[in-house]
């Protein structure tokens, strides 16, 4: 019998790095806000997951305008985010009655998460307890510090995306402990409670849109399709 889903998407993002007043979100890609690629990714794998927006509080209203102008009708349970990235999580999973079943927990602005990452992380997170998607470097890499750099194995290292999935009690438990500033996404927040976690593949096409270079990636990207 296959597990209940969930999926929390944060999008908690200012936009300050896009060098634009509007959240990143928000902005527009491909004729729709970025946020709304992100929900139908998600929509697109299965139209039965239950799907948890987490938005801050000044945000609540220009999401329900944009769902209204663009006629956004997919069914999402609306929470508002907290302080930091931790808190928003944590007030996701909390919106989550069950503690039997699987949530990927996903940024806002990954508007090119494929059908095939998602499904792959709810199997792999029933398998193992959790499922990271992660991709390799491609780039070299030097460590530094004031003094000198030194190269270092790039293939000892993996960059890391969401989703992060995982099982809903494991994850649940983890977000119990106390907020680090150490504790930047849910793998961190899993291992600092002792869980091992567990990685699979991602994808480059999965990227974060953070400046307005990534905006214009994720457009040929959509072109490219």
């Amino acid at each position: 019998m296959s597990q209940q889903e969930f999926a929390i998407i944060v999008a908690g993002g200012k936009g300050t790095r896009m060098k634009s007043n509007t959240p990143k979100q928000f902005m527009l890609l491909n004729g729709l806000p970025v946020l709304m690629h992100t929900l139908n990714s998600f929509f697109d794998y299965s139209n039965n997951i239950n799907t948890i927006l987490v938005l801050p509080e000044d945000d609540l209203k220009t999401w329900e305008e944009l769902c209204s102008q663009y006629n956004y009708t997919n069914a999402v349970t609306m929470v508002t985010g907290g302080e930091s990235r931790f808190q928003s999580v944590r007030n996701g999973l909390n919106k989550i009655e069950e503690y039997s079943g699987l949530v990927a927990i996903h940024d806002g602005v990954r508007p090119l998460v494929g059908k095939d990452i998602i499904g792959a992380s709810y199997r792999l997170a029933a398998v193992h307890g959790s499922a990271v998607a992660a991709v390799r470097l491609k780039e070299s890499l030097r460590k530094t510090d004031q003094d000198n750099t030194k190269a270092v194995d790039r293939s000892n290292f993996r960059m890391i995306q969401t989703p992060q999935t995982f099982d809903l009690e494991l994850i649940k438990k983890a977000y119990e402990i106390k907020e680090e500033s150490s504790l930047t996404d849910d793998a961190s927040v899993a291992e600092k409670s002792g869980h091992v976690i567990s990685l699979f593949e991602g994808s480059y096409s999965n990227i974060k849109i953070t400046t307005p270079e990534d905006i214009i990636i994720a457009e040929a990207l959509i072109k490219d399709k």
